[in-house]
Formats: structure tokens, sequence, C-alpha cells
């Protein structure tokens, strides 16, 4: 059973203010948990249906039993999916390590879904960090979480200055724009910084002058751009190849 106090806390994770002052974010659903309870993640509190908490080897002792009526009142999804859990947010301190691998910045990435998608997209090419500038949109709100499928809890997403980070590496930087040079014919080094723009309004200028490599997907049809996880996920494919 769940009290007034806790149910009035969590609903109001429905707003950005909220969720985004607040120490943990929400994860829901029984694959997220399972992944969830694998990692090193610290759970502060979880709500599951008895149906969830019968399938499970032990009963953790941070879940409370709620009915599926009062789970309902709980989601930030369509439809409550048997668990939710209230998740400490990570603070990566640690030196940013872009040695010996490929590194995604992200310029200004506005949509949620767009920012879930291109974490997920990161874990399956097997990049460990993302890094983006201060006004792209929040790893932790609830819709990024969501669309991530699991992957938030292995891809950190680190908040620094682009412009300070390139400048300080010698790496070399690819950007991807609209004129460059194709990805068909472009050798991308295993050690080096991939450089994504904004949805709408591409990679701002003081980031496309730092830009050693610029690529582009070619194009064969009549659309006028690609979407920024689409485009992500072909570059990234091309650079495990």
């Amino acid at each position: 059973m769940i009290n007034k106090n806790e149910l009035k806390y969590i609903q109001s994770f429905a707003h950005k203010k909220h969720w985004a002052e607040e120490s943990v974010f929400i994860l829901e659903g029984p694959k997220m948990m399972e992944e969830l309870m694998a990692s090193e993640w610290v759970i502060r509190q979880a709500y599951a249906t008895k149906e969830w908490i019968e399938a499970q080897p032990f009963k953790p002792h941070y879940v409370t039993e709620v009915a599926d009526f009062e789970l309902d009142k709980l989601t930030q999804l369509q439809k409550a999916n048997q668990v939710l859990a209230l998740v400490e947010k990570k603070q990566v301190n640690a030196p940013l390590n872009l040695k010996g691998k490929l590194t995604l910045l992200l310029d200004g990435i506005q949509d949620p879904g767009n920012l879930g998608t291109i974490i997920r997209t990161a874990d399956w090419f097997g990049l460990e960090q993302i890094i983006v500038s201060a006004d792209t949109a929040s790893c932790y709100n609830p819709k990024v979480v969501q669309s991530t499928m699991g992957s938030i809890l292995r891809v950190d997403v680190i908040v620094a200055d682009l412009v300070e980070l390139i400048e300080s590496s010698k790496m070399p930087i690819y950007g991807a724009v609209l004129e460059g040079k194709s990805i068909q014919t472009t050798e991308l080094a295993k050690e080096g910084i991939l450089l994504i723009g904004n949805e709408s309004k591409g990679i701002r200028s003081p980031l496309l002058a730092l830009i050693t490599h610029p690529i582009t997907i070619p194009k064969y049809g009549a659309a006028e751009s690609l979407n920024a996880a689409v485009a992500t996920g072909i570059i990234l494919a091309k650079w495990q190849h």
C-alpha cells in the first residue's frame, strides 16, 4: 500500500521542475528493472505489483507492494508495467577519458526521444560515454529514460563545455554536416570525436570552426535532412565497420 505523500511525490515527476531538481529519477517496467537490479545504480525505493514480486527469487527490501490501480496512478507511461523504481542520479566526477575510443559529442539535442534513441544506439555500438552541451535535453527526463530501453544504465551522459573539450584535444574531430566528405569514402579513426548538432540548426559556429573532418551521409532521395538519432546510428555503424 502506498500513502498519499508518496503518491503525490511520485506524481510530481510529471513536471520538469520536479524531476530536474530531484536527486532521483524514475525507471519503469520489468525488463529495465531487471537490468537495474543487476547494475551498480542505487535504488532508493520501488513499487511493484504482487505478480512482479512473486516472480522474483526474493523480495528486495526496497520494494513496496501496490495494487494495479495504485501503480496506474504512479506511472509516467500510458499504462503501468508491473514495477516502478526511484533511482539515485549518478554524478560522474572522474576526468574525461577520450583515449583509444570514439567519443560522441551532442551539441544542443533538444528532443527527449532523439536523445534517448542516441543513448540506446551508442550502447549498441559499444560507447560507454556521451558528452553533451548544457542545453541538450536532460538524460533524466522521463521520456529519455524510457526511450533508452535500459541503456541509460550503461552509458554515462556528461555535461561539458564542448568548445573547451575539443580545443584541448589533439584527436580528429568528425562533424556531421550537410556539406562534407561522404562517410562511404572516409575512414573513421578508432580514436576520435564525433560531433552531432541540433535537430534543426545543426552544429553551432564556434564548434563548426573546430571540425577537422567534415563528414556527410550521401543523399539519394528528396528528404531535406536526416533525423539526428538516425544519422548518429549510420555514422557509428560505419565507424564499427
